[in-house]
Formats: structure tokens, sequence, C-alpha cells
């Protein structure tokens, strides 16, 4: 069947086929367009398809993956995560893993229960359709400078943080995984494509060219999907804020605390974490600016902090403004 952007369809079909064609798959699940289209494609070529879905009993994550299951007709597993279990889970992925990151690890620890629980040696996922076809509410209404700023952003943290720390996670249970959106062929085509095509104008035209593919694929009903950023859609980081709460802390100090705990150290032995909400863009710009640098963010944040002691005050940027 012909479509609109059949050149990035083939591609999609034909890197979700060589990757699954003939073996037992599990597939990081969500019950959102991206991975629904993955498994649904994938029924067709591999020898097996079962869906895994990490979340809190009544996550939005869980309930719309349910859903979809029985519209796709393949079977489900819900990964169950609550808040009694999950420190130990966070110090286990942690220790495992070496992953200390606290936005990465409520990000990614979906995907590390998944593949803890899953009997399958290939998991197929849907990752990168976000970054690649514009899934993200950042992306709205955006200039075309910080448009790109942010587009290409996305795909650097992509590519250098977020792929590296899930193959370390499969590596760890003797996995591999699948990442269909993230193959050549789909990236090169998209790539070619008018970056308006692309770009939200609004929240419900996110993803566009990837509706259209589902739709053109035979999968209509994919098309109307909504969906969460994975560490909210499962419930992991309100868990992980609940326990932060409990325990006195903000979000990032205590993640920080459970690697001082696993590597042996007393709570927070390395020091305060700050939390702090800046625009966007400027985090963007500043902090590849700090990288080119040499710099870690900690160190800037600490440089400019034992600078406001040695002033004795904030005239001096007072004076720069």
């Amino acid at each position: 069947m012909s479509g609109m952007y059949q050149g990035i369809s083939d591609s999609i079909v034909e890197a979700v086929r060589e990757g699954v064609e003939g073996k037992d798959i599990a597939v990081a699940f969500s019950g959102g367009l991206d991975s629904g289209l993955v498994s649904a494609i994938a029924r067709k070529y591999a020898n097996s398809v079962r869906l895994y879905t990490c979340g809190t009993t009544n996550a939005y994550d869980v309930v719309m993956a349910r859903d979809l299951s029985v519209r796709l007709g393949l079977p489900w597993i819900h990964v169950a995560v609550s808040k009694g279990m999950l420190e130990e889970r966070i110090r286990e992925m942690i220790s495992n893993t070496g992953i200390t990151d606290p936005f990465t690890i409520s990000y990614e620890l979906p995907l590390y229960c998944v593949c803890r629980e899953s009997s399958e040696e290939v998991i197929l996922t849907g990752q990168g359709a976000d970054e690649y076809f514009m899934g993200c509410a950042k992306f709205v209404g955006q200039t075309d400078e910080d448009y790109i700023t942010l587009r290409d952003a996305g795909v650097e943290r992509l590519l250098e943080i977020s792929v590296p720390a899930e193959r370390t996670i499969a590596a760890h249970f003797g996995k591999g995984l699948v990442y269909p959106y993230l193959d050549d062929r789909v990236t090169a085509g998209v790539a070619a494509l008018n970056p308006e095509k692309l770009r939200p104008t609004d929240m419900d035209s996110r993803k566009a060219v990837l509706k259209q593919i589902a739709i053109d694929l035979g999968h209509p009903y994919l098309a109307s999907r909504k969906k969460k950023s994975s560490q909210y859609g499962s419930g992991v980081t309100d868990l992980i804020r609940a326990l932060a709460r409990e325990h006195g802390m903000m979000f990032n100090e205590y993640v920080a605390s459970l690697t001082d705990m696993v590597h042996g150290r007393p709570r927070n032995a390395r020091g305060s974490v700050i939390n702090a909400r800046i625009d966007s863009i400027l985090k963007v710009e500043a902090e590849r600016i700090i990288q080119e640098n040499g710099m870690t963010v900690s160190e800037a944040v600490d440089s400019f902090y034992r600078r406001i002691v040695r002033e004795g005050g904030l005239d001096w940027i007072k004076g720069d403004e």
C-alpha cells in the first residue's frame, strides 16, 4: 500500500523485520503510538511477541497498554512497581549498571524492570520516535532557531546518554535491543523531509508524520493514542518523589543519596544537590559552553557559588546585565 511517506514507512517495516524475524520478542510497551506500531509490525515477522509494561497499578501507561494489547491481539504482562520495592530496585540498578543521573534513572527504570522480568533475549523498543518525529511538548510553538536548538539537543542526549544507558541495562541481563526508529534508513528519511512536516504547531500535531505512517500501514487506531513520558506514564517519578519527601529530600538529592549508599558512603557524602528551573533554551546553550570548556555542570555551579561567597554579593552579576 502506497502512502505519503512510503520511503520512511518501508524503512521502519524493514528495520523491525530485520530485528525480530524468527525470534521470540519482548516489547518495552507503553501503550502509545511508538511501541504500538513496532509491535503491530513485529507480529508479522517474529516467532512470538509479548508485551511488557512497567508501572504502578493504575498508571496511565498500564491502563493504555492493557487496552491496546487487546486491540493488537498480543499477550501482555504488567511489570508492577510500588513504593515499597522501588528504593531497592533503584539501588540494584545503580549497582548493576553504574547509572547515577537522577533523570536517567527515572526515565530508564521501567526498561530496567522490563529487562529484569522478561524471558525473551531480544527487546523491541519505540525509543527515538519522540526525538526524530517531534513528539515532545517542548517542540510546540518555538521559533525556528529555538526549535533547531531543542531538536538537536534532544537527539544528542538520546544518542549519547539514553541509548548507551539502555544498552548497558540490556547487557547486564544478557539481552539485545532493537531500535527501529534509530535505524539509519529511517533517520535519513526523516532528515530529508521538509522540517515543517515534522514541526508541531500544537499538541495534537506532534508526530504527525508517524501518525500518518501508522494509518497508511493499516493501523489508524494508533494515530489517536495519547502518551506521556515513560517516567510519568509509568508512575515511577511520582513514587521517587514520594520517597524523597519521606526522607526530607528533593528528588535529585534522594537519588544521589542512594548512589552514596550503594558505594558505601553516608547519605549525601558528596554534598548538597541543587534543584532549579531555568529557560530550556538557556540551559541547552549554557551546558554546551560549559562542556566546550571542559567542565561539568556541577563544577560550573560550584564555581558560581564560590564566587558569590568570595565577592560577598551579586554586584558583579548586575554589572554584566
